[in-house]
């Protein structure tokens, strides 16, 4: 089994978000774009293909100092310093690697459609993939170490240093399989499921939408449905509509053949359940995301639901055509918020929490690691890439000059804030688990929002600030929650063979209607807008981990509010610790469990408790 810290391939493909962000920026204000060149000069540097040829000659300098040695040599005298050595090396390549995947992937999201770019990425990926058959026997040999011997090896100190990583492998153990097989299936990837995400991107990316005789992409078609105009509204989700009907045998294509090639690598490997191989890498109990499936969806009533009543409401309707879901309140503020204010309400509300973490974050501003602006061809929504531990972070955006975009800025700092500080446990046990990595992101949002909010003396636009936090809270939990059930039944379903556009789109009219409520009217078209969700596509299932995050942080914040002192300070100890201890040891010096049933229904309190404000203002 493929290690999941060796991957640098998945690093290589920036996590794609699902943008819910979207809006009309500032016309005459320069945008940062990020400065690439910590990384390597361009894509014609000749220190990429010097480092290239580097990691080739070290991955095959590596299989043959250790291949087959590794129970033998670590059972005998000095085993654990030996075996210290080898995974000491095997970091050292894992980061050069992940240095090459992150600059072919961030030059990639900076404009997919290039063919001098694609081909470079292409051709990257398949370096490493090629370079990286060399290592495969390592995790696998590694796994099959008798466990007292391993034990033993591990009281040396510098093997004591690794013990995460080691135990954290070797929970992949059950999943592994033969040596050749994990061979083929490594080297496959590169004609297989990376080949598809790859089509999806291009597609997504070359796509245009006829609004009002323009023709877009699709970043800022979807901005359109945040457009004060209700008819820019209507005209942008009729667009949306058209195209992706049009494309909607290329997108069951993919994902049918997605589905497959996850099913067919899980009956390999013994996985039961559809996301069983999600939650094992997330490192979270199956009955812990049930919990938090079940909680949210008894939830929808009482959060959704309600909230679409109100805002339908205000809109003087009964029922809000689903183009209208994310429209602007009547009564929000207009004018677009220029790129420093919002900087500078994200870096105050940082800096209120405290100085290290907003010293942190200005460094993406002053270094040139965010790239803010609309460009053809750039990679839709937002992420930070965390890049290699002798690197550091880039941010991605689509500024748009939009409240919900301070929150995005707030969101992708608190990842950068995370992943810099993780960033000293080095290539291996610096990766943070699914389940808690929004915890920074959506913590950043919170301090963001409550900074705002306590700024902000008109009660109206108190109103507009606190709905437009519930509808990202909304977003970030019962919306995701909406996806994961929709990505178990395509997966499910599939089992039994190829599914229609058509009856995708059935199955998520289902669940959109279940999660939406009766206040969301959703008309013909509606049905085709999964087509451009990309984590469906390159992390199947990861969608739970923001309704983790979201809940989580909202716990979190409420033991920040009731705490006396110190609690800065032991929240950046967490998020320092990066993959070094599991979720719930990290969470037990704020006093929480998240597999505590009741856990999960405290954080959706506090979403319900803001519609209940909401409700009392009118």
């Amino acid at each position: 089994m493929t290690s999941r810290s060796t991957s640098a391939l998945r690093r290589s493909t920036a996590q794609r978000k699902p943008s819910s962000k979207k809006v009309a920026r500032p016309r005459a204000e320069k945008l940062p774009e990020w400065n690439l060149s910590d990384l390597y000069s361009g894509i014609g540097a000749p220190e990429v293909a010097r480092d290239l040829d580097r990691l080739d000659a070290e991955c095959v300098a590596f299989e043959n100092d250790y291949k087959g040695k590794l129970a033998e040599r670590t059972a005998g005298g000095g085993g654990g310093r030996w075996l210290a050595g080898a995974v000491k090396r095997f970091e050292a390549i894992d980061d050069l690697a992940g240095r090459l995947g992150s600059y072919a992937g961030l030059v990639h999201a900076g404009d997919s459609v290039d063919p001098v770019i694609s081909k470079f990425y292409g051709d990257v990926s398949e370096r490493l993939t090629n370079a990286s058959v060399h290592l495969l026997f390592f995790s696998l040999e590694l796994n099959r170490i008798d466990d007292t011997v391993i034990d033993s090896a591990m009281q040396t100190a510098e093997l004591a240093h690794y013990r995460p990583w080691i135990e954290d492998q070797r929970k992949d153990k059950p999943y592994q399989l033969e040596d050749r097989v994990e061979q083929l299936f490594h080297e496959k990837s590169q004609s297989g499921y990376a080949a598809w995400n790859r089509l999806f991107d291009q597609t997504i990316s070359s796509l245009r939408f006829k609004v009002s005789a323009k023709e877009l992409a699709i970043e800022p078609t979807l901005n359109l449905l945040q457009d004060r105009d209700g008819k820019h509204r209507k005209a942008a989700a009729e667009a949306l509509a058209k195209t992706f009907n049009a494309n909607g045998r290329t997108f069951a294509l993919i994902t049918n053949t997605l589905a497959k090639d996850k099913e067919i690598s899980d009956r390999w490997r013994g996985f039961k359940d559809v996301a069983d191989s999600r939650h094992l890498n997330n490192r979270v109990e199956p009955e812990v995301v049930d919990a938090l499936v079940g909680a949210v969806r008894a939830a929808y009533p009482k959060l959704s639901h309600r909230y679409y009543r109100l805002k339908a409401g205000w809109f003087g309707k009964k029922k809000l055509p689903h183009w209208d879901r994310n429209a602007p309140l009547p009564f929000a503020a207009t004018g677009a918020i220029a790129w420093g204010d919002a900087k500078n309400m994200v870096l105050s509300a940082y800096r209120g929490f405290s100085s290290e973490m907003a010293g942190i974050a200005e460094r993406f501003f002053t270094d040139r690691w965010i790239d803010a602006p609309v460009r053809p061809g750039k990679a839709p929504g937002a992420f930070s890439h965390p890049t290699t531990p002798s690197a550091h972070p880039y941010v991605l955006m689509n500024y748009q000059g939009k409240p919900r975009d301070v929150m995005t800025l707030a969101h992708e700092l608190g990842h950068g804030v995370h992943q810099v500080l993780a960033a000293k446990n080095g290539a291996l046990m610096a990766p943070t688990p699914l389940t808690l990595a929004e915890t920074a992101s959506v913590f950043g949002e919170m301090l963001t929002f409550r900074r705002l909010l306590s700024e902000t003396r008109s009660a109206k636009q108190r109103q507009a600030l606190l709905a437009g936090k519930v509808e990202d809270m909304i977003n970030t939990v019962v919306r995701q929650i909406a996806f994961y059930t929709f990505e178990r039944a395509v997966h499910t379903e599939r089992k039994g063979g190829e599914l229609t556009a058509k009856r995708i789109g059935e199955i998520w009219l289902s669940v959109q209607g279940e999660s939406l409520g009766a206040a969301i009217d959703i008309r013909p078209g509606y049905e085709n807008f999964w087509m451009y969700i990309p984590h469906f596509i390159h992390s199947p299932f990861y969608v739970y981990a923001y309704a983790f995050g979201d809940c989580l942080v909202n716990s979190l914040y409420g033991a920040y509010e009731k705490a006396q002192s110190g609690f800065a300070e032991r929240y950046l100890a967490m998020l320092s610790a990066g993959g070094t201890k599991h979720y719930s040891e990290l969470l037990k010096p704020f006093g929480l469990d998240a597999r505590d049933p009741q856990f999960w229904n405290g954080g959706l309190s506090v979403i319900s408790d803001m519609i209940d404000e909401l409700e009392a203002m009118g």
